[in-house]
């Protein structure tokens, strides 16, 4: 039985080891730790950074992810971006993640304060790409463009 929930404080240093293993596997990138573990914290700080959610299976923690907020002055409400996705390897193809994006998503159509859910994914993760599309979601509207500085390191 899969279930998903808001996550708790005390449940920072699963989340950000998911954060490690997810950069790791996706792009190859090691994370510091250290700073993870602030900007996991800092969002249970501050609501309004965000809010993540865990899926659990028959009680054991699955899968994780954040949403954060995108204001949009043209349709005058929010909209969520899902962030930070991660799924225990041995939790894959299980559903986990689609009952953590439903679970959003009936966030969104259930309060007329949202519009809708984005996320980014890297163009080379394939399997994310073909699960995303399987919910419906599509890349072709808009295409992300970025600068990243160094910021906390």
């Amino acid at each position: 039985m899969i279930s998903v929930r808001k996550a708790m404080p005390d449940e920072y240093k699963v989340i950000s080891r998911f954060q490690e293993k997810m950069a790791m596997e996706t792009e190859s990138l090691e994370l510091n730790p250290v700073i993870v573990q602030k900007g996991v914290k800092a969002v249970f700080s501050d609501s309004a950074k965000g809010c993540y959610y865990i899926a659990e299976i028959n009680g054991k923690v699955s899968g994780s992810l954040l949403t954060t907020y995108e204001w949009s002055d043209w349709r005058n409400c929010q909209i969520l971006w899902i962030q930070s996705v991660y799924v225990l390897p041995e939790y894959r193809n299980k559903g986990v993640f689609k009952h953590l994006y439903l679970h959003i998503k009936q966030m969104v159509e259930n309060n007329p304060a949202f519009y809708g859910i984005r996320l980014y994914v890297d163009k080379t993760n394939k399997k994310a790409l073909q699960v995303y599309r399987n919910f419906g979601m599509n890349g072709e509207h808009y295409q992300l463009f970025e600068w990243i500085s160094s910021c906390g390191v």
